[in-house]
């Protein structure tokens, strides 16, 4: 059995070391807003939440850490129902967006709080808050007060004050969002390192979909207060499901009834794919395996054709991304040179071509 697969084991009723981890069934009512999700996570997961603005995601870790009252539901961590349960007395640990570290206090003591709390002496919080910021790469910072600190350091004193507590589920709300993108790669990285020596429950919240794919072994893909998708992140990566999905992970995303290697979409023509399928299935492809011709191409090995119209351009990493309208909407990357080269522009006339190969049809 898998790490994985044994980490799952954990919660399945009547295997060893059952209830183990995080059961959680979240409902909550706020206006005309419901969100009503189930997550359950064993010992040792990191569990990323993505969705777009107003799904969901955060009202679900919040209520998580019982900082929002659940309307009907429930929530359990190793087996204890926690729904009536203070967030103060809940083996939750919680690192914010913006880290709210007391700013009176030194990186020592913020890291100490925790451990002050739960009964010890000054002393032994000290001790024990001096091997986390050991741990962190901060031994030197220990004396510093927040103002003193590098945004990655702060976040390595939230994250130390969180993991103080030796919390059964450790939360993270856009925990790196705050960082510029060099402190954000380092940070990254140690937080990756960190989690994976975590041997409770860790829930992320993030837009970030590399973020996501980094830390997490699995995604959870909110909208709209419910769950669309859920999985592995490479099989999210390969198989999105719902267009917020697809740009997140930078493809283009039909959906159609496919007859053999033809798919036909409700609004739209024919895909011609390599796989060979029948009924209702999503055909996606990334925008690189896009070509762009100002007039219709002759002789092209592309079964796929269709005329478009740009309607915008804008610069994604070192390419061009240009967005088209037309027989069938989709984006497509091209070097800044070839974008030159074809003369693109809002409103230009443009032949698009994918070839089978570089399309992925797959059951809807």
């Amino acid at each position: 059995m898998t790490d994985t697969n044994a980490r799952r084991a954990a919660l399945v009723p009547g295997s060893e070391g059952a209830a183990q981890g995080l059961d959680a069934h979240l409902v909550v009512d706020r206006g005309t807003f419901r969100l009503d999700v189930r997550l359950t996570a064993a010992p040792g997961d990191v569990v990323a939440l993505l969705g777009p603005n107003g799904a969901g995601k955060t009202t679900a870790l919040r209520a998580l850490a019982g900082l929002v009252p659940l309307s009907d539901g429930h929530l359990r961590l190793d087996g204890t129902a926690l729904e009536r349960t203070a967030p103060e007395a809940r083996p939750v640990g919680v690192v914010f967006q913006d880290y709210l570290l007391f700013p009176h206090l030194t990186a020592l003591d913020n890291v100490a709080f925790g451990p002050r709390c739960q009964g010890f002496s000054k002393a032994e919080a000290r001790e024990q808050a001096a091997g986390w910021l050991e741990r962190m790469g901060l031994a030197a910072h220990a004396g510093a007060k927040p103002r003193r600190l590098s945004g990655g350091q702060a976040q390595r004193v939230a994250v130390a004050r969180a993991l103080a507590t030796r919390p059964r589920l450790l939360l993270l709300d856009e925990p790196l969002a705050a960082l510029d993108a060099r402190t954000r790669l380092e940070v990254r990285a140690q937080l990756r390192r960190h989690l994976a020596e975590f041997e409770a429950v860790a829930v992320l919240v993030t837009h970030d979909p590399l973020d996501a794919m980094v830390l997490a072994d699995r995604l959870v893909v909110i909208e709209d207060g419910r769950i669309v998708q859920e999985g592995a992140p490479a099989d999210i990566a390969r198989h999105p499901r719902t267009d917020y999905i697809a740009q997140l992970v930078g493809l283009n995303l039909y959906r159609g009834e496919a007859d053999g290697h033809t798919v036909r979409l409700a609004a739209g023509p024919a895909i011609t794919t390599t796989e060979e399928l029948s009924g209702p299935v999503f055909v996606a492809f990334p925008p690189l395996a896009v070509t762009l011709f100002r007039d219709r191409p002759t002789g092209a090995s592309a079964r796929n054709l269709w005329r478009c119209e740009v309607s915008g351009l804008e610069t994604h990493g070192d390419q061009i991304r240009a967005d088209l309208t037309g027989e069938l909407p989709l984006a497509a990357d091209l070097t800044t040179a070839a974008a030159a080269e074809l003369e693109l522009a809002p409103g230009a006339a443009v032949w698009a071509t994918v070839k089978a190969t570089q399309t992925h049809a797959y059951p809807a």
